[in-house]
C-alpha cells in the first residue's frame, strides 16, 4: 500500500484549490457525524487518483460513492476502536515520511502541498489510520487460521507443479461491494467511471487504495500471479479471453462488481528472466526538462551525474555517492528485470559490464546507475512464500467482507445530505 500512496499524492499536486466549504452533516454513523466537508475532501483525493481536476460537477457525481466509502471506513474504524486496537500517530507519520522520501519532499512538505491543492491533509491521515487498524483487526480475528501450514503449502505447490505449462495471469483488481440490490445502479456508474479513467491511462493502484473493498487494496489491488481456478468463475471467464494490458468491463460477482486489469500472462513454471542488481544516485530536475533549453539547476544536476559516473567504480561507492548527494530515491531500487524494460533502455543496460556506470536521463531528473551483478532466474517456478501469501490473502479477504457485512447490518446509519 505504501508504495502506491506515493503515486496517489503525486497526482494530487495538480489539483485546483478548493472553494470555501459549506459544512453540514452528510451522514451519522452510530452517533458519529460525517460532514459534507469530509465528503468533499475525500472526493478531491479520489479525483486526484483519477488524474482528474476536482471541478464542482466531478465532485457532485462522486458524492454518493464517496459517502458510502466514508460510511464503511467509519464502521471499520469504530470497530477498531471498540476492540482497543491502537494505531499510533508514529505509525501514520512513518508512512507519510516514506511517501515524502519517495517524492523527494522535505519533512512536512506533503501536508503543505496538499493544503495548497485544496485538500485537508487529515483526509489522507484518517484513511491511513483506518486502513492500518482494520487490517490489524482482521489479522487478529483470523487467529490460528492466519497460520498457513506446511501441508497446505505443499498441497498448493503440488497443484502448481501438476499445472506446469498451463496459463496463469498477473492481475490487479478493484472490488466494489454490493450488499443491497438498490445500490447496484449507483455502483455500476462508479465502476464505469473507474474503467473510463483506467482506459485513459490512470494507474490502478491509487484507485484501488481509494475504492476497493478487497484485502488487495493495501497493495494497490495487486493480485500477483493467479490461475483461472483461483478466481471467481465470472472473472475467470473474462480474464482467460482478454489480451494483456486490457481493462475489463464491470464483472458482476456474488459480492459485487469486479474490475480487472490484466498485466501479464505466462505458462506456469516457465518464465526465464535476467535480473539486475543495481545501485543508483538520482538528481531531480527543478522543472520538466527541455533538452534545447536546460535551466541552470538542470545543467548542474547533469554535471554532478557525469562527475559521479567518471569516478565511481563499485556499488559501495555508488551508495556513498547517493548518501552524499542526499538523493531522494533509494540507492538500491531492488532487482530490475531486463526483459521488462523499454527496448532502448534494455539494450543500453544489456551492454554494460558489472561495475561500469552509466548516466540515464528522464523528464524529471538524471540518474547514475551501476550494475552490481546479473543472474538468470525462472520467475515462473513455484514459490512457497508466494503460495502462503496467496492463501493468507484469500482468508483475510473472506473474513474482512464478513466482518464489514455484519457491521453494516448492526449499524445505525442516517443519511442526511
Amino acid at each position: 500500500m505504501r508504495r502506491f500512496l506515493g503515486m496517489l499524492i503525486g497526482l494530487l499536486l495538480a489539483a485546483v484549490p478548493a472553494a470555501a466549504q459549506d459544512v453540514r452533516v452528510a451522514a451519522v454513523v452510530n452517533g458519529q457525524a460525517i460532514t459534507t466537508a469530509d465528503v468533499e475532501n475525500r472526493a478531491r483525493l479520489v479525483l486526484g487518483s483519477f488524474g482528474q481536476p476536482p471541478t464542482p460537477d466531478a465532485i457532485q457525481r462522486l458524492r454518493p460513492q464517496v459517502l458510502r466509502s466514508l460510511i464503511d471506513e467509519r464502521l471499520r474504524f469504530q470497530e477498531v476502536q471498540r476492540r482497543r486496537i491502537l494505531v499510533a500517530d508514529r505509525e501514520v507519520a512513518d508512512q507519510i515520511g516514506r511517501i515524502e522520501q519517495r517524492l523527494g519532499t522535505p519533512p512536512g512538505g506533503l501536508a503543505r502541498q496538499m493544503q495548497s491543492a485544496g485538500i485537508d491533509p487529515r483526509t489522507l491521515y484518517d484513511q491511513l489510520r483506518a486502513q492500518i487498524g482494520w487490517f490489524r483487526l482482521i489479522r487478529q480475528q483470523l487467529g490460528t487460521q492466519g497460520e498457513i501450514s506446511q501441508a497446505e503449502i505443499d498441497e498448493q505447490m503440488r497443484a502448481q507443479e501438476a499445472a506446469a505449462g498451463t496459463p496463469e495471469f498477473q492481475l490487479a483488481e478493484v472490488l466494489l461491494p454490493i450488499d443491497d440490490p438498490s445500490q447496484e445502479a449507483e455502483v455500476n456508474r462508479t465502476a464505469q467511471q473507474i474503467i473510463d479513467r483506467l482506459r485513459a491511462g490512470a494507474p490502478i493502484a491509487p484507485i484501488a487504495v481509494q475504492f476497493s473493498a478487497g484485502v488487495s487494496a493495501q497493495e494497490g489491488g495487486d493480485l500477483g500471479w493467479v490461475r483461472a481456478e483461483q478466481l471467481d468463475q465470472e472473472v475467470a471467464n473474462v480474464v482467460t479471453q482478454m489480451p494483456v494490458g486490457a481493462i475489463t468491463n464491470p464483472i458482476r460477482t456474488v459480492g459485487g462488481i469486479a474490475i480487472i486489469q490484466k498485466r501479464g500472462q505466462r505458462e506456469i513454471g516457465r518464465d526465464p528472466a535476467t535480473l539486475l542488481d543495481v545501485r543508483q544516485t538520482f538528481f531531480p530536475f527543478d522543472s520538466p526538462v527541455d533538452p534545447q533549453n536546460l535551466t541552470p539547476p538542470q545543467r548542474q544536476a547533469i554535471e554532478q551525474a557525469n562527475r559521479i559516473a567518471a569516478s565511481v567504480r563499485s556499488c559501495q561507492a555508488m551508495e556513498e555517492a547517493s548518501r552524499s548527494a542526499r538523493s531522494p530515491r533509494p540507492a538500491d531500487p531492488g532487482p530490475i528485470r531486463l526483459e521488462g524494460l523499454p527496448p532502448q533502455l534494455r539494450a543500453r543496460l544489456a551492454g554494460l559490464r558489472e561495475g561500469q556506470p552509466t548516466v540515464l536521463g528522464a523528464t524529471d531528473g538524471v540518474a547514475v546507475l551501476i550494475i552490481c551483478s546479473r543472474r538468470s532466474e525462472n520467475l515462473g517456478a513455484p514459490s512457497r512464500e508466494a503460495v502462503a501469501a496467496s492463501l493468507l490473502r484469500d482468508r483475510q479477504d473472506l473474513l474482512a467482507r464478513q466482518v464489514l457485512r455484519d457491521l453494516r447490518r448492526r449499524a445505525q446509519i442516517e443519511i442526511r445530505s
